[in-house]
């Protein structure tokens, strides 16, 4: 597939297709500083296969979408300081913004209602599209994100000190720190071989490499807060998907979220981190595709 473009929400993004446009939508946000093509094309492909306009897009400030080259770079240090002292915190944009950015593509697209599959910082972004702007939402699912509960438990102790190290400047990303890094946080039993690891690394880095967009993307997580009152909002029908062995986001965030939302489904997955394994992706499929059928089947028996 080959990127095309369009501005929304006044900001150039880019994005993929797979599958017929005549088709229902699903759009798949992507989640920190992470470019859509971590949405594994076979994925895509098996979706659109099943009977579906599939949407994978570049957010704001990361891959190939626009960047907000002239906004300033906050020190998520800093700002994880203020928001426990619940102070003010001063950031270039929100995940509100970036859920208008979602909209603003479905618009440019003419779509006007699509099934809404977010990951990880992407779930957080669904989870106030579905919210906010529900009148869009066919379905909703979340995959290893969180309601961003202040008294759930937070990363893996390693992963917090890596991704200061990072944040700091202390510790350069090379491949190497790089692949050390996703197997701390990736999937205990599905692990990829080095060479898959480094060669899905590379092509990332290859295709963009903008880390000023990644401290951007986290310094919105940050001052978006707690999304529970907001959670209970949603109307859409609801599945999350979360890994038990999550350290960079522990599985107590999926089952808040499902919590929170009214009759969510919670499907946990022994074994899986904080990734997409390809071993769990025809199952991952299998779910999207029976929970946006069945509600479509709601909405038009409503």
């Amino acid at each position: 597939m080959s990127e095309q473009y369009a501005t929304a929400n006044g900001i150039r993004l880019a994005y993929e297709e797979f599958g017929s446009p005549s088709q229902p939508a699903i759009l798949l946000i992507m989640g920190l500083g992470t470019q859509m093509i971590a949405w594994p094309q076979e994925f895509c492909q098996d979706l659109a296969d099943r009977g579906f306009r599939v949407i994978r897009f570049d957010n704001r400030d990361i891959g190939l979408s626009e960047k907000m080259e002239n906004a300033h770079i906050p020190q998520a240090t800093r700002l994880m300081l203020f928001s426990k002292l619940r102070l003010p915190v001063r950031v270039p944009y929100r995940l509100t913004d970036m859920a208008r950015d979602a909209v603003g593509l479905l618009d440019a697209l003419e779509i006007k209602q699509a099934h809404i599959v977010g990951a990880s910082m992407g779930g957080m972004i669904g989870q106030i599209l579905a919210a906010r702007f529900g009148e869009r939402v066919l379905s909703f699912t979340s995959i290893m994100s969180s309601s961003g509960n202040p008294s759930l438990p937070g990363p893996n102790k390693d992963v917090v000190k890596t991704m200061v190290r990072r944040s700091l400047g202390i510790e350069p990303v090379t491949l190497e720190s790089s692949m050390a890094f996703w197997r701390l946080i990736g999937s205990p039993d599905y692990q990829p071989s080095d060479e898959e690891l480094s060669r899905k690394i590379l092509a990332s880095v290859e295709r963009s490499n903008y880390p000023e967009g990644y401290s951007r993307h986290m310094a919105a997580i940050i001052a978006n807060g707690s999304r529970v009152k907001m959670l209970r909002k949603i109307k859409a029908p609801t599945l999350v998907i979360h890994g038990k062995d999550d350290a960079l986001v522990p599985v107590e965030g999926g089952i808040d979220t499902a919590k929170q939302i009214a009759g969510a489904r919670l499907e946990v997955f022994a074994g899986m981190g904080h990734d997409l394994p390809k071993q769990l992706l025809p199952r991952f499929v299998e779910l999207i595709d029976e929970h946006a059928r069945s509600a479509e089947t709601l909405a038009s028996a409503a």
